[in-house]
């Protein structure tokens, strides 16, 4: 299972990682891309929850525009 989160407020490297770090520890996730210049993450893994993607991410400071 494969999502894409478009994602705004990062702005630099830093944000990417932070991005990474936070959708890494949720539950069913098995690799993550962030891309700063596309603003959004593509996250693989099974059983994948929409909500706990977006609140990890919203729990760093991030919006979520879509999933």
């Amino acid at each position: 299972m494969k999502e894409k989160l478009i994602i705004e407020g990062m702005s630099c490297n830093h944000c990417v990682m932070h991005v990474k770090n936070a959708l890494v520890e949720v539950p069913g996730v098995k690799s993550v891309e962030v891309s700063l210049e596309d603003k959004c993450a593509i996250v693989e893994g099974e059983n994948l929850s929409k909500e706990n993607l977006k609140k990890a991410v919203e729990e760093m400071g991030y919006d979520v525009v879509d999933i």
